[in-house]
């Protein structure tokens, strides 16, 4: 048997083992890895002349027109995020409807040539027809699928918000099909412009000043009147905001609805930018959306404007430079997967977004 007096000696050796932070080592290490591997293929992708300036160049832009689009979606997120603490992950089929609703108007006006012989006024009503379809679609949501299950647990309504999200895609599917449909768009938006020297798509800056004039006339909207008071007083606390006379059902309503008015925007400039659209449209983009959200701090409308700008330039950005560098066979096909893994490395490493706390808010 072994002298008693060793027992203390590896309790207190276990004790300094167990005292460690095992939790901040693993992150260091991970986050040396993340750089390792990005900066060798950066190197090589450099080093190899894979791409040109301009072409750089053009990846720049089209990731700031994606990021503009993904920051308006991601306002919606945000917006509702902040009034009740649920994300409503059917806000991507809002957006799907905006750009379907808006498809059979601009494929009519094509078809005539009111598009291209009056491409502002036309332009105008398919902006409308898609607001007024995803306020519907969202305010009907709101209605039906949140406001019953609203002092429910969490984890309840985040359920439904998935259910209701396959439920808009399959109704979708059953009405116009499964196949994609070509969007129209006038020849007013087609070419580009030379702005200091560099080319750039006339819809791609329509799309960022589009998403720009949208991130600052909410922000004013929000500090500046009476409703957008109201808006933050319920956020702060929506008990409170009730005993002071303020209508909490009518402030959600209202801000589902200037969701639904980004989101059919988004849909409308979506559908331009890739020239279709189809029942599954608002996944993919709805998922960056949120990703975009949490990266620039959920809950912040700048937040969501920024975070919108950092994704889209990385899904642009990263497959060229990172995977690239590996010989990657079709890099950009995989530019997706920069999402998801964007989402997972801010969940890790700083929960609470670019804006936010770095903290981890808990359900």
């Amino acid at each position: 048997m072994p002298p008693a007096t060793d027992a203390p000696a590896r309790t207190a050796g276990m004790s300094r083992f167990e005292r460690l932070p095992w939790r901040k080592i693993v992150l260091v290490v991970l986050g040396i890895t993340i750089v390792a591997i990005v900066a060798i293929g950066g190197f090589r992708t450099i080093t190899n002349d894979a791409y040109s300036g301009a072409r750089w160049r053009d990846f720049v832009i089209l990731g700031i027109a994606q990021g503009s689009i993904y920051a308006l979606i991601a306002l919606g997120y945000t917006l509702v995020y902040g009034i009740l603490r649920m994300i409503n992950f059917a806000h991507g089929e809002v957006f799907m409807a905006g750009a379907f609703g808006s498809y059979f108007f601009a494929d009519a006006y094509a078809e005539s040539g009111f598009l291209e012989r009056h491409p502002l006024p036309a332009i105008g009503i398919v902006l409308l027809v898609a607001i007024a379809t995803s306020v519907g679609v969202a305010l009907l949501l709101e209605r039906v699928a949140y406001r019953p299950l609203r002092g429910a647990p969490r984890l309840v309504p985040l359920i439904t918000a998935i259910g209701a999200s396959l439920f808009l895609q399959n109704t979708a599917r059953a009405l116009f099909g499964p196949g994609t449909k070509g969007f129209p768009k006038p020849e007013i938006v087609v070419g580009t412009y030379t702005i200091l020297g560099v080319e750039f798509g006339r819809l791609q800056v329509v799309v960022f000043l589009v998403a720009a004039t949208a991130v600052v006339l909410l922000s004013l909207f929000v500090a500046r009147t009476t409703t957008g008071k109201s808006m933050r007083a319920v956020a702060e606390d929506s008990e409170i905001a009730s005993l002071m006379g303020i209508d909490v059902d009518r402030v959600i309503v209202v801000t589902f609805a200037i969701g639904g008015i980004l989101a059919g925007i988004a849909g409308v400039l979506f559908a331009m930018t890739f020239s279709g659209v189809n029942f599954f449209m608002g996944v993919i983009p709805g998922i960056a959306a949120f990703t975009a959200a949490v990266l620039g701090g959920i809950g912040s409308i700048s937040g969501a404007a920024i975070g919108g700008l950092v994704l889209g330039l990385l899904e642009s950005l990263g497959p060229a430079f990172v995977l690239t560098g590996y010989e990657i066979p079709s890099p950009f096909q995989l530019k997706n997967a920069f999402t998801f893994l964007v989402l997972v490395l801010v969940l890790i490493f700083r929960p609470g977004g670019i804006l936010g706390t770095g903290d981890a808010e808990k359900v």
